[in-house]
């Protein structure tokens, strides 16, 4: 028997208040572009980890540490109380003030004298970007209908490879032409304005907020009991952990795909940038992240309305391409990495990188789904926090790690060092399509709205 807390209530939880279409496109740009920001500011670090390294004389593991878990502990562990507050309160100032936040930390990125100071800013970004997804996800089920969902939360997901491309396209160029420590200024500065205009012009859809935060918040269901839903829900922490390895593959291996370049095809790379009248860096940070952000957002668009129209018929459906994109995305990746030009190995990338993002529509749609409307935000942070957790704080970490060890502990060098540790992230993968097949079992009976 479901606690009557966590069944949807019609006479308790207040409705939100409808949105005009027009108001809908507009929220869900706003909310894109945020999200753009949120990941430029997350990813930028991952072009400039190679100049970051050598100016301060890091070794990968902490370039794994900086990018990875210092970022993600606080990211992930911040998130949960936070989505628990914007149950019943404020999501878009919520996400105004966590904006401002992540914005003015990246900006003192570019101060940092040394690897200690350099973490705890990133800690203190991601301590600001807990604040954005949960609320968001929130709002963005609330704007819009069922049948729309998916592609929805994917059209907002395309905030990661957007931010990502702009990210290591302006982190490449700025770096390039005034140093690593400008560009992280740079990255920083549009947050500000961006936090204005979420604050006085993203709608709060609750009818009468203020006269509703009572009633919603006795309609909230205590922590333990929305903990309690979630680990009946079967479909939801299968999706969790195959999303949390894809993210472990994605994550782990971000910080280190330029590095692999500079390494493995140093001639050659600044060759191809001098054709174009750039360094190396400021030339893969533009291949990469022109080929990382176009091939991402098109992945992320694809992947939601494939959903959407796979699962009109039969729910399950909706997981089909999630599994089979991780899967041809494994010996794809390694087979880049084995090329001996450097034209080709980019080239090759486009593959799975069209292929990264096919799961963001699913899961978050299929977790906004198997709760009832006052624990949407809580499930969004328990599922970004495992995801967060596993992917973003341990993969660049692992993949760092497993980088040192077969560059010095196996005595091959660092250019080999770097391709095997890409190459045994990307083996997670098959362990991740599996997950995401074994979820469409149990789907269909765990839907709640």
């Amino acid at each position: 028997m479901v606690d009557a807390t966590l069944a949807p209530s019609r006479t308790v939880a207040p409705e939100p208040a409808a949105v005009t279409p027009s108001y809908r496109r507009y929220a869900l740009s706003l909310m894109l572009g945020i999200y753009i920001l949120n990941f430029l500011d997350r990813q930028v670090i991952n072009i400039l980890a190679e100049p970051i390294k050598q100016d301060l004389n890091l070794a990968d593991w902490q370039i794994g540490m900086m990018s990875g878990l210092a970022f993600a502990l606080f990211y992930t562990v911040l998130g949960v109380p936070i989505a628990r507050f914007a149950e019943t309160r404020n999501r878009p100032f919520i996400i105004a003030g966590a904006l401002t936040i992540w914005s003015g930390f990246t900006a003192l990125c570019g101060v940092a004298q040394n690897f200690v100071q350099l973490c705890l800013f990133r800690i203190g970004v991601g301590i600001g970007e807990a604040g954005c997804t949960p609320p968001a996800h929130s709002l963005i089920t609330d704007y819009v209908p069922k049948s729309k969902r998916a592609s929805a939360l994917a059209f907002y997901s395309m905030g990661v490879p957007l931010g990502s491309l702009l990210g290591m396209a302006m982190g490449g160029v700025v770096a390039d032409a005034f140093g690593w420590r400008v560009a992280f200024l740079v990255a920083g500065l549009p947050g500000v304005l961006f936090a204005l205009v979420t604050f006085f012009t993203l709608r709060e859809t609750r009818s009468r907020l203020k006269a509703d935060v009572a009633a919603a918040s006795a309609a909230q269901p205590r922590f333990g009991q929305a903990m309690k839903l979630l680990a009946s829900k079967r479909t939801f922490w299968l999706l969790a952990f195959a999303a949390a390895l894809k993210s472990f593959i994605s994550y782990g291996q971000a910080p280190f795909v330029a590095s692999f370049f500079l390494r493995n095809h140093a001639e050659q790379v600044a060759a191809l940038a001098a054709s174009f009248n750039l360094q190396s860096v400021g030339f893969l940070g533009l291949a990469l992240g022109i080929i990382s952000g176009i091939c991402g957002a098109i992945s992320s668009v694809l992947g939601g309305w494939i959903a959407d129209k796979t699962s009109a018929g039969d729910v399950r459906n909706s997981l089909l391409a999630p599994a089979l994109a991780v899967l041809v995305s494994v010996p794809v990746f390694i087979l880049a990495l084995q090329m001996d030009d450097a034209r080709a190995g980019l080239a090759i990338l486009i593959v799975p990188y069209l292929l990264n993002y096919f799961w963001y529509g699913p899961v978050y749609g299929t977790t906004q789904g198997i709760v009832p409307p006052n624990m949407r935000a809580t499930a969004a942070a328990i599922l970004l926090f495992v995801i967060n957790l596993i992917g973003l704080g341990l993969g660049p970490l692992a993949v760092g790690l497993l980088s040192d060890y077969v560059a010095v502990g196996m005595g091959l060098g660092p250019a080999e060092g770097i391709r095997w540790a890409l190459i045994i992230a990307s083996c997670f993968g098959v362990l991740s399509a599996a997950l995401f097949w074994m979820a469409r079992k149990t789907i269909a009976q765990e839907m709640e709205s």
